[in-house]
C-alpha cells in the first residue's frame, strides 16, 4: 500500500489513542501468570499484538475479547501447558523476548519463532543469562528459532549486568527470577522502562528498584526476590500509547496553525524522553497530569504549531525515547540548526537498522542527513521537500514518513504503508480526524 500526504493543512481537534503497546503485551501476558480473571480494558489489538494472544491459547490459557475489553482466566505459573506446535512471535520481538521468560518460569518446553525480519533480531542477550539460571534454551546463532525444555526447578538466582539496558530484556530476566532460589539483581547501563517493576508488583511480586555509582557512573539495579505465592490477577484500564501519540505530537508541531488535544497517556517517566526533548526544542506542548491508573501516571496532551530549534540527545536520554527516533528524525528536519544524536547504536537492532533507513529517507526529501556509528547528524531548514520514500516493513518509519509530509508543500508518497497495522491500525483515521488529507492506494 502506497500513503499520498498532502502537507500544509492544519491539524485540529480531540483524539484518543488505543492502550499502551509495553502495557498491553505484560497485561496479557501477566495476567496469564496470575492466578485467577484478569479485566483489562482499552487493550491494544494490533500486528505486534495479537501474536501474544493466540500464543496464550497454545499454552491453554482461556481468554475472551470484546472490544477492546478483555477478560483471561489465569491458570498460575504451575497451569501452562506444553504447546503442540511451534509458537509464532509475528514480528514481534517484545512477544518472543517476554515469553522466553514466561517459559522459563512456568518450566513449559515449546519452540518460538517469527518472521524473516524478527529472524534478524538478537536474542542471545537473554539466552545467555537463561542458560547461567539454569534454563534449558537454545538459539539458532543467537537468533531464533528459540527452543525450550522444562528442566529442574527452582532455577539459580543470580546477579544479571547487561551492557545495554533494555526493558524486554530485563522483563525476560524478570519473569525466570520469580522462581529462583535466591533473589536475583539486575544491573543496566541506563533507565529503560520499569512498566514490568510496576504491573508486577502491583501483582504481588516483590521487585525493588535502586540507583547506585560506580566509577563515577550511574548504574540502574532491579532487585527481584522469588515469589511466595501465586500473582494476583489484573484490573486494569490501559491509558494510550505514548509511542503512538508521539506521532501526532510532532504532527501538530510542524503542520502549519494547528492544535491537537490527545486524551489520556501513559506518562511513565521512563517513556517521556520525546516531550522533554521537544520542549527544549521550544515546541508548545502542555501537559495535564490526572490519576495514575495500574500504577503508571497518565495525562492529556496540548500541542500547538511550534517554530522548532535543533537539540543534541545522547546519554540516559537515548534510552527514554529509543521507540521514537524516526519521528524525532522528522522534527530535526524541521527544526532550524544541526541536531545530534549520540549513544544510539541499539537502533540498528530494531525492525530496521533506523539509523540508517532514517537518514536515507530523509535525504530522499531534501534533508542533509548523516548517518553516524552510533546515531546521526541532521541539518534542519524548517522544512521538507516532496518525494516518494519507503517504509522498509518498519511500521515506525512509515509513519514518521507520513508525519514528514503533513508539513511538506510538496506531496510525500510512503510505500509500503501498509505495515503500519502492526502497531496502530487507527493512524490514518486518526489523522485524517484531524483534517489530515492522505489518501491510501493498494
Amino acid at each position: 500500500m502506497r500513503c499520498i500526504v498532502r502537507g500544509g493543512i492544519p491539524l485540529r481537534g480531540t483524539i484518543k489513542l488505543p492502550g499502551d503497546k509495553s502495557l498491553s503485551h505484560r497485561a496479557i501476558l501477566f495476567a496469564a501468570l496470575a492466578e485467577g480473571r484478569s479485566e483489562i480494558e482499552n487493550v491494544l489489538l494490533a500486528g505486534v499484538t495479537k501474536p501474544m494472544l493466540e500464543a496464550l491459547t497454545a499454552f491453554g490459557i482461556q481468554w475472551r475479547l470484546n472490544g477492546q475489553h478483555l477478560t483471561i482466566e489465569g491458570e498460575g505459573l504451575a497451569g501452562w501447558k506444553d504447546p503442540t506446535k511451534v509458537i509464532d512471535c509475528g514480528n514481534s520481538a517484545t512477544t518472543m523476548r517476554l515469553l522466553a521468560g514466561a517459559m522459563a518460569a512456568t518450566n513449559v518446553s515449546g519452540v518460538l519463532d517469527g518472521s524473516v525480519g524478527l529472524r534478524r533480531r538478537p536474542m542471545a542477550r537473554i539466552v545467555q543469562p537463561l542458560q547461567k539460571m539454569g534454563v534449558n534454551i537454545q538459539s539458532t546463532e543467537g537468533c531464533a528459532p528459540l527452543m525450550l525444555q522444562s528442566t529442574a526447578l527452582p532455577l539459580r538466582g543470580m546477579e544479571h549486568h547487561l551492557s545495554v539496558a533494555s526493558a524486554q530484556v530485563k522483563t525476560c530476566l524478570i519473569l525466570a527470577s520469580l522462581v529462583a532460589d535466591c533473589p536475583s539483581l539486575i544491573t543496566e547501563p541506563g533507565p529503560s522502562r520499569d512498566h514490568t517493576e510496576r504491573m508486577l508488583g502491583s501483582m504481588g511480586a516483590e521487585i525493588k528498584a535502586s540507583i547506585i555509582e560506580k566509577d563515577s557512573k550511574k548504574l540502574y539495579q532491579t532487585q527481584v526476590m522469588p515469589l511466595r505465592g501465586e500473582l494476583s490477577p489484573l484490573q486494569m484500564h490501559l491509558p494510550g500509547d505514548i509511542s503512538s501519540a508521539a506521532f501526532f505530537v510532532v504532527g501538530a508541531l510542524i503542520a502549519p496553525a494547528s492544535q491537537v488535544w490527545i486524551e489520556t497517556v501513559g506518562l511513565n517517566p521512563t517513556r517521556t524522553g520525546l516531550l522533554d526533548t521537544l520542549a527544549e526544542m521550544e515546541g508548545s506542548l502542555l501537559i495535564e497530569e490526572m490519576e495514575s491508573q495500574g500504577g503508571e501516571p497518565c495525562g492529556c496532551l496540548d500541542i500547538r504549531s511550534s517554530n522548532l530549534r535543533a537539540t543534541t540527545v545522547a546519554g540516559e536520554r537515548v534510552v527514554r525515547m529509543i521507540d521514537e527516533f524516526p519521528v524525532f528524525g522528522v522534527a530535526a528536519a524541521y527544526a532550524q540548526g544541526e541536531t545530534l544524536v549520540a549513544d544510539a547504536q541499539e537502533l540498528r537492532y530494531k525492525e530496521s537498522d533506523r539509523i540508517s533507513m532514517l537518514c536515507q529517507e530523509l535525504r530522499k526529501l531534501g534533508v542533509e542527513a548523516i548517518e553516524t556509528e552510533d546515531g546521526f547528524c541532521i541539518l534542519g531548514r524548517g522544512k521538507v521537500h516532496g518525494g516518494v520514500v519507503e517504509s522498509h516493513g518498519d511500521h515506525r518509519l512509515a509513519m514518521a514518513m507520513v508525519i514528514a509530509g503533513l508539513g511538506s508543500k510538496e506531496e510525500v508518497i510512503v510505500e509500503g504503508a501498509e505495515v503500519i497495522d502492526e502497531s496502530l491500525p487507527e493512524f490514518i483515521p486518526l489523522l485524517r480526524s484531524l483534517g489530515a488529507e492522505i489518501t491510501c492506494e493498494n
